[in-house]
């Protein structure tokens, strides 16, 4: 708390609701007024008053400032004529309680359906979005253990990232799925999505493109849309903030970077919350990958991969939820009506933010099909069955469920759980891919867009990078990686004419009827020496018949053999036996 707060809260208790309210008052002025002289001991915008507004950028973003008539006490030390002119407290409350309102709600989103109605909050949750209650960790929030024991994990994967990549990508990707600790992100996004290693090879580059002039065109559409742009977050409340001027340079230098591209609107939202994870830099070298290895096409002006992936969504819906699949073609809803708000923002305007950060965790370290797996979950969570289809008659009744979704199915960890349980992979979206672009061809020769283009994962993203660092080993101010990965070329096998065709039928028609011939010499070698194998003595059948037995003397030893002779062995016939007449 500032001095001056620290005194008037020591007079009396501060219980009473004008002190309170002067307390922010001082804060706000004081705040200014440090900046203005210069003083390092309390830096402009990272104070704490009360239960108000904790930073000079929320004041005037919020128009409480302005709206209260207090514009000049906040620009200047407070005069005897300022203070003068405020009669009582209870004057002062007012105006700051008028300003700011007393609502209160706990809910962090970033998109449109928060900003509906709301009006201006006066906390911050874990997140920088205002309207907590309190400083709460929310529901489902893992114990300090757990996240000190995962943060470490992290440290030492990121310490040894080339060998984390190269040899253990399936632990990379299990640690992604549970979720990154919140303060690990700003370390671990530019590592799997290659910024960090884009930055390190174009050291100054970002210097240079936010530098540049820029099309005047692009920076008056960019200037528009900036205020726009998550208009509840503490870091994009000011227009003058850092927060939306970091953005505008983030664009314009993307502008610079790929004029042809130019800029869209989508890439609002991206930046934006790569901006309040990391600096200004490091967001544009991430935008940058996620543009051009993760979703290259979305954001040209043709935007034939959005095309392109909405059909894939249809086909792979078709497969997991027919329900929702036949209900969206019985009433005409096609998947560009809803999946390119998804996908283009990558989700950050439509779901929970905590919701928002464990999909990034999880696209930039399995790729484009974690948004598909996204979207066949909402899309089944809202018109997955017969209850929840009842009440959609149309188009728009259909539009409105989707937008609708109860935020307890949205939670965190729930929803996660239910994403990596879909049954899409690479493959699927890899031959679903092909199978619509060759549809896409038919109807339009002139499609131009080449899915081959696009990384499937972060494994992917690292190979790709290294490939390039071997190419171009002396690029970039840091030496050439301690291993390198030869230089592998594999070209698709050239399509054989007619002849060549016929001749390979042919060759594996012999080769099935070989395998057969010597299948069948195999079985009748069994069958011939199961032939030659002798039968068993077979016992001769004595039941239902009469038969008699006679015991035959044995003869002496004397009468059998000569004298001297040594009696050898005891013959059969010398043996009593028994004789058997039928």
């Amino acid at each position: 708390m500032l001095p001056a707060a620290s005194a008037l809260s020591g007079a009396k208790g501060n219980d009473s609701k004008e002190e309170i309210s002067l307390q922010r008052l001082w804060g706000a002025c004081w705040t200014e007024v440090l900046a203005r002289d210069g003083c390092t001991a309390v830096p402009l915008g990272h104070c704490s008053i009360g239960n108000g507004p904790s930073t000079e950028h929320e004041l005037r973003g919020l128009g409480t400032l302005k709206g209260a008539g207090l514009v000049g006490m906040a620009s200047g030390p407070m005069s005897s004529a300022d203070s003068s002119s405020l009669s009582t407290l209870e004057e002062l409350s007012d105006a700051f309680d008028s300003a700011l309102g007393r609502h209160d709600d706990s809910s962090s989103l970033g998109s449109d359906s928060e900003l509906n109605g709301a009006a201006p909050y006066r906390q911050t949750d874990r997140y920088g979005f205002l309207g907590a209650s309190s400083a709460q960790d929310g529901p489902g929030q893992p114990p300090v253990e757990l996240i000190r024991h995962r943060e470490a994990r992290w440290l030492e994967m990121t310490s040894h990232w080339e060998k984390a990549m190269a040899r253990r990508y399936k632990k990379v990707k299990v640690l992604c799925r549970k979720g990154i600790p919140s303060s690990m992100r700003a370390r671990c996004w530019p590592l799997l999505c290659g910024g960090q290693a884009s930055m390190d090879r174009n050291h100054g580059k970002y210097k240079e493109l936010e530098q540049s002039p820029g099309d005047p065109q692009w920076l008056e559409t960019i200037e528009k849309d900036i205020h726009r742009q998550f208009p509840f977050h503490e870091m994009f409340l000011s227009p003058e903030g850092h927060g939306q001027r970091g953005l505008m340079h983030l664009l314009k230098a993307y502008t610079v970077y790929r004029p042809r591209e130019g800029y869209c609107q989508a890439q609002g939202p991206v930046a934006a919350v790569l901006l309040m994870h990391m600096p200004a830099e490091q967001a544009f070298w991430c935008l940058v990958q996620i543009s051009e290895r993760y979703l290259p096409g979305y954001y040209s002006p043709e935007m034939e991969a959005v095309l392109l992936d909405g059909e894939v969504f249809v086909a792979l819906l078709r497969r997991v939820c027919p329900k929702a699949y036949k209900h969206l073609q019985k009433h005409s809803v096609g998947p560009l009506l809803y999946v390119t708000e998804w996908f283009l923002c990558l989700y950050s305007r439509t779901l929970p933010f905590p919701t928002v950060l464990r999909i990034w965790d999880a696209f930039l370290s399995e790729g484009v099909k974690v948004l598909f797996r996204v979207g066949l979950v909402l899309v089944r969570l809202a018109l997955g069955s017969s209850e929840n289809l009842r009440d959609c008659t149309g188009v728009v009744e259909t539009l409105e469920k989707l937008r609708s979704i109860p935020a307890r199915l949205l939670q965190e960890d729930t929803f996660m759980a239910e994403v990596h349980n879909v049954a899409v992979s690479d493959r699927d979206v890899e031959r679903e891919c092909r199978t619509q672009l060759a549809k896409l061809r038919k109807v339009r020769p002139d499609f131009g867009y080449r899915p081959e283009q696009r990384l499937p994962n972060a494994k992917a993203v690292f190979d790709s990078q290294q490939l390039e660092d071997a190419q171009q080993p002396g690029k970039g101010r840091h030496p050439a990686p301690a291993f390198l990965i030869p230089e592998i070329v594999v070209d698709p096998p050239p399509s054989p004419p007619k002849e060549q065709r016929r001749l390979e039928r042919e060759r594996l028609k012999e080769q099935r009827r070989q395998e057969q011939e010597r299948r069948r010499q195999e079985e009748a070698a069994e069958k011939q020496a199961r032939k030659k194998k002798p039968p068993g003595r077979k016992k001769p059948d004595t039941r239902g018949k009469t038969f008699h037995v006679a015991q035959r003397p044995m003869l002496s030893l004397a009468q059998e053999g000569g004298e001297g002779e040594e009696p050898g062995p005891a013959k059969r016939n010398s043996a009593p036996y028994l004789e058997t007449y039928f």
